[in-house]
C-alpha cells in the first residue's frame, strides 16, 4: 500500500521530523543523511519498547476486579496514562542526551507541537480520510434516521457536547486514547526511530509497538471469559493487524505534516467509525448504489494521498529536511 512506500528520498527527507548524521548533499534530489550507529539505535528500539510497556502497564496499576468499561476504571486510567504521556516526551530528551544525536530543532516542535501550518495540517488529514471512509460515510446517512439538517443542528448545540463530556467512554474513545496513544506511539516513537531506520521503514516498525500494545485486552477477555480462547485470540490478532495498519498511516501523517493535531483528530474519527460494515455493506438493499461508493472511497484516498499530504502546505522546513544550499539540519 501507499501508507508504508517512500515517495522517493527526497519527499520522506522532507517528511522525516527526525534524522542523525552530515547530510552527504542538498536540494531535491539529494541523497537522504546516513542512519545513525548501532548505539542510538539500540537506544531508541529500548526507549519504544519501555514507552509502550510502561503505557500498557499504566493500565493495570490499579488492580481493579471491575471490567474495563466500568466508570470508575476508566478514571483511574485516565490518570495513569495522563502521567505516562506526560511523561513520554523525557524518553526522547533522555535518548537525544545519551546517545549524543544533535537535533537543530527545539524538542516541542520536534514532538509535532508547533503552531506554523497547523490549521491545514489538522483539516487535509482528517479530510483523507473521510474520502477514505466515503463508504462507511454514505452507508451511515442511508440508515440514519435523520436529515442532514438536523445532524447539524445537533452538533452545533452545546448540550450535545455537554452530555459527550460527561460520558467517561466517550471521553476514552474520542479524546484520551488519541491524544495519549499517537503522542506515545507516533510523536515519541518516531523521532527516535527515523534516523536509525530512515522514514520507511519507521512507518512500518513504529505500528509493531502500537498493534502488540493493544493485544492486553486479551488477558481481560480472558478473565472475563467474554467468549471462548479461540475467538479471542482470532479477534486479538484481527485488532492487532488493523491497529497495525492504522498506526502506519497516522505514522506517515506525523513524518509528512510535522504535526501531531492530524494523527489525533484522525485516530478519534476512526474510533467514532468504528472498522468499516462491509459485510452489512454486502447485504444493504441498496448495495449497488452503496458498493461503488466504498471504491471510490479507496481510489480518491490513493490518489490524494501524497498531494493532500504534501509537507509544504504544513509550514516551515521539516526537522533535519535537506536545506537548500545548506547541509542538514541534523548533524
Amino acid at each position: 500500500m501507499a501508507l508504508s512506500q517512500p515517495a522517493g528520498a527526497s519527499s520522506w527527507a522532507a517528511a522525516a521530523p527526525a534524522r542523525t548524521g552530515p547530510g552527504p548533499g542538498t536540494g531535491p534530489g539529494a541523497a537522504p543523511a546516513p542512519a545513525a550507529g548501532p548505539g542510538p539505535c539500540w537506544a531508541a528500539v529500548l526507549a519504544c519498547l519501555s514507552l509502550a510497556c510502561s503505557y500498557v502497564g499504566s493500565l493495570y496499576v490499579w488492580g481493579s476486579p471491575l471490567p474495563r468499561d466500568h466508570p470508575s476504571v476508566i478514571k483511574r486510567r485516565f490518570t495513569s496514562v495522563l502521567v505516562v504521556s506526560g511523561l513520554s516526551p523525557a524518553f526522547v530528551w533522555l535518548w537525544k542526551e545519551l546517545t549524543g544525536v544533535k537535533l537543530d530543532t527545539p524538542l516541542p516542535a520536534l514532538l509535532g507541537l508547533r503552531l506554523e501550518g497547523l490549521v491545514p495540517a489538522t483539516l487535509l488529514p482528517l479530510l483523507l480520510t473521510m474520502i477514505l471512509f466515503l463508504g462507511p460515510l454514505i452507508q451511515l446517512s442511508m440508515d440514519c434516521p435523520w436529515r442532514w439538517l438536523d445532524g447539524i443542528r445537533v452538533a452545533f448545540d452545546p448540550r450535545f457536547w455537554v452530555l459527550c463530556l460527561g460520558d467517561v467512554r466517550w471521553l476514552r474513545n474520542q479524546v484520551v486514547a488519541p491524544l495519549t496513544e499517537e503522542l506515545v506511539f507516533r510523536a515519541c516513537m518516531l523521532p527516535m526511530l527515523v534516523p536509525c531506520t530512515g522514514p520507511g521503514p519507521a512507518v512500518l516498525a513504529c505500528p509493531l509497538f502500537f498493534g502488540v500494545a493493544h493485544f492486553h485486552h486479551v488477558i481481560e477477555q480472558l478473565r472475563f471469559r467474554q467468549g471462548s480462547v479461540s475467538s479471542i485470540f482470532m479477534s486479538a490478532a484481527f485488532q492487532f493487524s488493523y491497529t497495525a495498519v492504522f498506526g502506519a498511516y497516522t505514522a506517515f501523517l506525523f513524518l509528512r505534516t510535522g504535526h501531531l493535531a492530524g494523527p489525533v483528530l484522525c485516530h478519534s474519527f476512526c474510533n467514532s467509525m468504528g472498522f468499516p460494515a462491509v459485510g452489512a455493506a454486502l447485504e444493504h438493499p441498496r448495495r449497488r448504489a452503496l458498493l461503488p461508493c466504498y471504491l471510490l472511497g479507496v481510489l480518491l484516498f490513493l490518489l490524494l494521498l501524497h498531494p493532500l499530504t504534501e509537507p509544504t502546505f504544513f509550514g516551515g522546513t521539516p526537522a533535519c529536511a535537506p536545506r537548500p544550499g545548506g547541509p542538514p539540519a541534523c548533524s
